[in-house]
């Protein structure tokens, strides 16, 4: 099933988007895409609906995050060997985790805003793993149980808030706007091998990242079970799991993003997200 969220920003209502890429709603039997909805029971239940009777939503129509209430952002740092290279740091390992902002959550499509006194706004296409199963101390072989879907997330970064503010990267990382997710939850059965899939980003139509998943240092699975190690993760909580080579500070010269570009972005099966870039305003 592919999930959604649909609706002006804070009136989201859940979706389904069927064979036909039509949205349905799906009010009349969940509140929410959130943890409550995510749990093995409840996802076999909605994939035995009829999508045919369920309501259609009139397009077009905002898309939201498609998970709403996250309860943990958690990010994973140069999870790609090549990434790992062009950023001139070692692979790791063990995985590097660090935390995003949930402020930081917009719909796939929202706008970007680059923050006040911003220098350097780049990109990061990554694959994001929706917790849908309480998960503490798991072991790796029913790790991936846990997992109630994927979907596609551009971990936007400040690279001078994250690198040379001192301390942790979670300053470059939290900002208002720094994480679209979506356009869809999509459920892990629907998913055959989420090593194996093609992901991409684009600015202002030209290609900066075209990698696979398949060159993830750590994958899904793995995550889910170390990260449970550390802290017990939640129905609901996401994991971003790291981006490919072709992020803006990996380029000779290093590009950075100004307002009113555009990035697209997407990873195969999950959908494209689109943002243009604004300029961050004291007025609303």
């Amino acid at each position: 099933m592919k999930l959604l969220r649909y609706g002006n920003a804070g009136e989201e209502k859940p979706g389904l988007l069927d064979s036909a890429g039509v949205i349905r709603d799906l009010s009349a039997h969940i509140a929410d895409i959130d943890g409550l909805a995510l749990d093995d029971k409840t996802l076999r239940q909605l994939a035995t609906l009829d999508t045919s009777s369920l309501p259609v939503v009139d397009a077009p129509v905002r898309l939201g995050a498609c998970v709403n209430r996250v309860g943990k952002f958690i990010c994973i740092g140069l999870n790609y060997a090549d990434h790992a290279a062009e950023s001139g740091m070692a692979v790791p390992d063990e995985p590097v985790v660090f935390m995003k902002a949930t402020s930081a959550i917009t719909g796939p499509n929202d706008v970007v805003i680059k923050p006040r006194n911003s220098t350097k706004l780049d990109w990061e296409v990554e694959l994001g793993v929706v917790i849908g199963k309480a998960a503490s101390y798991v072991a790796l072989e029913e790790a991936e149980s846990h997992i109630a879907g994927y979907c596609v997330i551009n971990d936007i970064s400040e690279r001078a808030f994250q690198l040379e503010r001192g301390g942790q990267w979670d300053k470059g990382k939290g900002c208002d706007t720094f994480g679209p997710i979506g356009p869809w939850l999509v459920t892990r059965d629907d998913i055959a091998d989420p090593l194996n899939l093609d992901l991409w980003l684009k600015v202002n139509d030209k290609t900066f990242q075209q990698s696979s998943t398949r060159q993830m240092v750590f994958g899904p699975a793995f995550l889910v079970h170390y990260l449970s190690q550390f802290m017990s993760l939640q129905p609901g909580d996401i994991i971003s799991t790291g981006t490919p080579p072709g992020v803006g500070l990996g380029q000779k010269p290093p590009l950075y993003l100004e307002a009113g570009d555009v990035m697209s972005l997407g990873i195969d099966g999950l959908g494209v997200q689109q943002q243009t870039v604004m300029a961050w305003s004291a007025t609303p």
